[in-house]
């Protein structure tokens, strides 16, 4: 436990960390992987390059710094990460790495500012800190590998099948190498794919949620390609799985992990909102409570730029002519002439609060939702207008986790 005046301590550099938080953690990744490069194997380049799992830890660390003496309020986030972090296989001998240079990044961005008592009581709350991470993700590891057709770390996997299923995404069917059993997992979380990418230096882990349910003899992830568009160039993963990988192939993935979950024993109605390749955690959840909860009302709704890269329209469609208590509706930003001639959408434009009104009946409801951010935004915004129940909210960042306020 930290003394008090460590903690007064800790807690007098809320200010700092707040105008210089992403500055010391741009720095703490310049420094750590120049001294560790074998980290790189672990770590998203293309987060780095964007600055967003900078941006993620600075929250992170200033969260820790302004809940210091009270660190179990910031528990779930806690938890959100560790997922992560087992997902990636990161183990207790990273973290003095980690401790080591966050705090010669600290000293050397803020100079005479950092004093060694600041620098000290420093060390003293990453070391609490790092033993709360290490003591969840270390049960996170027991129970991944202990549970029926669990493991540890990463185990091989054939891809069984490759479906396109738009113009921009493809699911991968993937079954265990080994022919044993895999574990079960809760709609909504994600696995790991780590991959060796001809003419990369390092290694590439992506998380790529599960978009079927859970139950069957394999997993099934639904990947949009990423392509260069503007200033931002083409994902390198997305990519080479979407054009390289071809059935038959091996990949490596993670257990199961995550912890944007379906609430399975709520009964009131569920709201699924998804944009783009965000619907790879829907497809899961609603294939799930058409088995497990067949009288609970589902309302699906996704937005799509046009019906060229709506993906699984068909199969929702057909799961809501087979079960009367599931809704779908489609929103197009810009649909085609095909879409128009066809009537294929419900709204083009975006989502907002009085067409999510004129189709969801009660707003007491368990709403989830993921998409890109902007997206996640303006769906979040409207349902708090809405003045739906914070605790009926659950949304999934693709990515470092960011806030939606």
């Amino acid at each position: 436990m930290l003394n008090q005046k460590t903690i007064d301590i800790i807690k007098s550099t809320v200010p700092v960390l707040e105008v210089h938080g992403t500055t010391i953690t741009k720095h703490f990744y310049k420094r750590m992987f120049a001294s560790h490069p074998e980290l790189l194997n672990i770590f998203n380049h293309a987060n780095q390059k964007q600055g967003r799992q900078q941006t993620a830890l600075a929250n992170a660390v200033y969260a820790a710094a302004l809940y210091i003496d009270k660190l179990e309020t910031i528990l779930p986030v806690v938890k959100q990460i560790a997922h992560k972090h087992r997902s990636l296989g990161i183990k207790p001998e990273h973290y003095p790495i980690v401790g080591e240079n966050l705090l010669a990044a600290i000293k050397e961005v803020l100079g005479d500012a950092a004093t060694d008592e600041i620098i000290q009581a420093w060390a003293e709350a990453y070391g609490v800190i790092a033993d709360v991470f290490i003591s969840v993700e270390a049960e996170m590891y027991d129970q991944a590998e202990g549970q029926t057709g669990g493991w540890a770390d990463f185990r091989e996997f054939i891809v069984q099948r490759k479906v396109k299923e738009s113009d921009v995404i493809t699911s991968f069917y993937l079954v265990p190498a080994d022919g044993k059993a895999i574990a079960s997992y809760e709609p909504g979380q994600y696995i790991s794919v780590k991959l060796d990418i001809p003419g990369e230096e390092n290694t590439h882990i992506r998380q790529y949620s599960l978009s079927d349910a859970p139950g069957n003899p394999y997993y099934r992830i639904s990947v949009k390609r990423e392509d260069a568009i503007g200033d931002k160039p083409a994902g390198k993963v997305s990519v080479y799985l979407s054009e390289d990988i071809k059935e038959g192939d091996t990949l490596r993935i993670s257990a199961p992990a995550g912890d944007f979950t379906l609430d399975q024993q709520d009964d009131r109605p569920v709201v699924l909102i998804s944009g783009g390749v965000g619907l790879t955690p829907m497809m899961s959840m609603l294939k799930t409570l058409v088995k497990t909860s067949p009288t609970r009302p589902v309302t699906f709704i996704h937005a799509a730029q046009n019906g060229n890269v709506h993906a699984m329209r068909k199969a929702v469609e057909e799961l809501a002519a087979e079960h009367s208590q599931v809704k779908a509706f489609w929103c197009y930003e810009k649909p085609t002439e095909q879409d128009r001639a066809a009537h294929a959408f419900h709204k083009e434009g975006y989502i907002d609060l009085p067409w999510l009104q004129s189709i969801v009946a009660d707003k007491n409801a368990n709403f989830y939702f993921c998409g890109p951010v902007p997206f996640m935004t303006a769906i979040n915004r409207a349902l708090k207008e809405w003045g739906v129940d914070a605790a009926d909210i659950h949304f999934e960042f693709f990515g470092p986790a960011g806030t939606l306020d």
